[in-house]
């Protein structure tokens, strides 16, 4: 049973001068071995990428890739056709399946993009490539644990192929939310700002912690406090 914390500044840290990104796990050129991904959590990268600059067209394969806005506009393309702009609050699910190329690129002539990107090993591979966006508004979010994926779409989330279940929440401060674990479930929690314990575990902005062998969770928020919980055998 533990609660094993991932500070936010033991992250993989990658500033090309348009991109300021941090790595959970082992990414790109960033490689350690003892942080590969958690369960079927492959990557959580925390990108800031700067005013009209962007990933160029590059391709996905066997892969559920969910992109998380916190604040600034994402321009999207990708090879099924699909093009659009997100902003806080909407979240996008690619599936790369059999193979997909796409490009993202900062909206804004002038603001920063901040974004987590998350890639979910799918649970069977070769799929059909596919894609959706959603938003969740922060009264979605407020003080709830507020399902945005799951494997069978329910409460309006998107549709991932993988048995997991990703929650979204902002709370108030001093705001409590329990959750329970299945048997033979694991979690983790990602902090996207504030702060708040779990299990009397304090979690700053940018931390994230494995949680395994743990049936129930409390959370209380130190102060308002954003942040991804997700669900997964």
């Amino acid at each position: 049973m533990s609660i094993t914390v991932r500070p936010a500044e033991h992250r993989g840290a990658v500033n090309t001068g348009w991109l300021n990104a941090k790595h959970s796990f082992s990414f790109g050129e960033y490689y350690d071995p003892a942080h590969m991904g958690f369960g079927n959590l492959r990557v959580i990268n925390e990108d800031r990428i700067e005013p009209a600059r962007g990933f160029g067209t590059h391709g996905h394969k066997d892969m559920e890739i969910v992109t998380y806005i916190i604040s600034g506009a994402l321009e999207h393309k990708d090879s099924m056709g699909n093009g659009s702009v997100i902003r806080s609050g909407d979240v996008q699910r690619m599936s790369a399946g059999t193979g997909v190329r796409h490009s993202e690129f900062n909206h804004s002539a002038d603001e920063l993009t901040h974004l987590l990107q998350i890639w979910i090993l799918p649970e069977a591979g070769s799929i059909a490539p596919g894609w959706e966006e959603k938003t969740f508004s922060a009264d979605d979010k407020h003080n709830r644990l507020k399902l945005i994926a799951s494997r069978d779409a329910r409460e309006g989330s998107l549709k991932i192929h993988q048995s997991l279940d990703l929650y979204a929440s902002v709370l108030d401060e001093n705001t409590q939310l329990t959750h329970t674990l299945a048997d033979g479930h694991i979690g983790w929690l990602q902090i996207v700002r504030g702060e708040l314990s779990v299990n009397g575990q304090l979690l700053k902005s940018g931390d994230g912690a494995a949680i395994e062998g743990v049936s129930a969770l409390t959370i209380i928020a130190a102060d308002e406090t954003e942040f991804l919980l997700f669900d997964m055998v």
